[in-house]
């Protein structure tokens, strides 16, 4: 099994979630989260300093899938959500070692 952690702009997150809608996951969270990657020295060149530190809103979209299936909904996602600029996003596959489907107190 593996995690697909998928980092993308906010208004593309339900149509990525709508093109997984058919696809075979485990599980599935979605949070907002603020961040900035390599689009921070673009940021500094032209807008500034004061902004050089701006934190760029996005959607953090976790998935759980059978290793076979996992190639499939990266290119999913990929396909939905890149536009082609600076601040797509990334997507993140790592593996899983273990699930643990009952918690019990």
């Amino acid at each position: 099994m593996k995690q697909i952690v998928a980092v993308v702009k906010p208004y593309l997150a339900e149509k990525v979630l709508e093109s997984l809608k058919r696809a075979p996951l485990e599980a599935v969270s979605v949070r907002e989260v603020k961040g900035y990657g390599r689009q921070k020295n673009y940021l500094d060149q032209y807008a500034g300093s004061e902004y050089s530190l701006a934190f760029i809103p996005k959607v953090e979209i976790d998935l759980w899938v059978d290793d076979a299936r996992c190639e499939e909904i990266v290119r999913k996602i990929v396909e939905v959500a890149r536009t082609g600029r600076m601040g797509d996003g990334k997507i993140f596959v790592m593996p899983t070692k273990q699930v643990v489907r009952e918690i019990s107190f």
